[in-house]
């Protein structure tokens, strides 16, 4: 049976080539926008997500963490994908005849030597495999968009450069999410990450506090970051990646002193880490 696996963008998206790496048979849903995703997922939790929450190059995805907040779904996986951009046009298209080029702002700008080597024109749209499709939709003879190999292969279009990336090594960090998951079981010999969201209490020091108990054991954060709710700066919600199962002691004991400074813990996610992680 396949995997209904729900995407934000369309088919050809790095979100679609994630998945397919992922899970072996997929079924991939298509949707607007990353609330949509998750409102999916809500209303029929037999239906998985692989969201990106951040990029080598281009930092987190904003609009993600504010939802995890709201829709609190459970973190099964991280996946990390090399972003190959490739330069695509419409068949029987001649390099030497794009004027301009279409793509969203973070491929536009991780391709912008190769942009400006060219002389061509950058547009911004609202995606990358959106951009493929609508060029295969209403041809153009002097536009090239910034996408996938396999948005060029699903929208029958010519790749005219398979490496047009400025730097090598662009990664995408992906999370696997559902509802209906268990969270990973403990063995002593294996890595795991736990991902937690947490609101501090509004006193002095609070975050001081918070970490000191991770130092104390000797624990290791991977990722921590702030973001605000609810259009306000008086309290910042925090976002953090441990190293570690939360069946250790020295993790559990971690996530105690952190409760005590907190108004509010969810833990989302305890998954293994990703080999990649220690690949480099």
């Amino acid at each position: 049976m396949k995997t209904k696996v729900a995407i934000q963008g369309e088919l050809g998206a790095y979100s679609h080539l994630a998945a397919k790496e992922i899970f072996r048979d997929v079924d991939i849903i298509t949707c607007k926008t990353f609330e949509d995703v998750f409102s999916l997922m809500e209303s029929d939790r037999k239906i998985s997500t692989v969201i990106p929450i951040e990029n080598s190059l281009a930092g987190r995805v904003v609009d993600v963490h504010s939802l995890l907040v709201k829709y609190k779904p459970k973190i099964i996986k991280e996946h990390f994908l090399k972003i190959e951009h490739c330069l695509i046009s419409n068949q029987n298209v001649d390099i030497s005849n794009i004027k301009y080029v279409k793509s969203h702002a973070h491929a536009i700008s991780q391709c912008q030597k190769k942009i400006y080597s060219k002389n061509l024109i950058p547009i911004i749209t609202a995606d990358t495999a959106g951009s493929a499709k609508l060029l295969s939709n209403k041809p153009e003879e002097n536009v090239a968009v910034i996408a996938s190999s396999l948005s060029a292969d699903i929208y029958k279009l010519k790749i005219l450069d398979n490496k047009f990336e400025d730097m090598d090594g662009n990664t995408t960090r992906f999370l696997v999410m559902d509802y209906e998951s268990n969270f990973t079981s403990y063995e002593t010999n294996k890595n795991y990450i736990t991902t937690c969201i947490f609101k501090l209490k509004s006193i002095p020091g609070a975050l001081y506090k918070c970490l000191e108990g991770f130092a104390k054991n000797s624990v290791n954060l991977t990722k921590l970051e702030s973001f605000s709710l609810d259009n306000s700066f008086v309290q910042a919600i925090f976002y953090v990646d441990i190293e570690g199962h939360i069946n250790d002691k020295k993790i559990s004991d971690s996530l105690n002193d952190l409760k005590k400074q907190t108004e509010k813990l969810d833990i989302l996610g305890i998954y293994p880490a990703s080999s990649y992680r220690y690949s480099k």
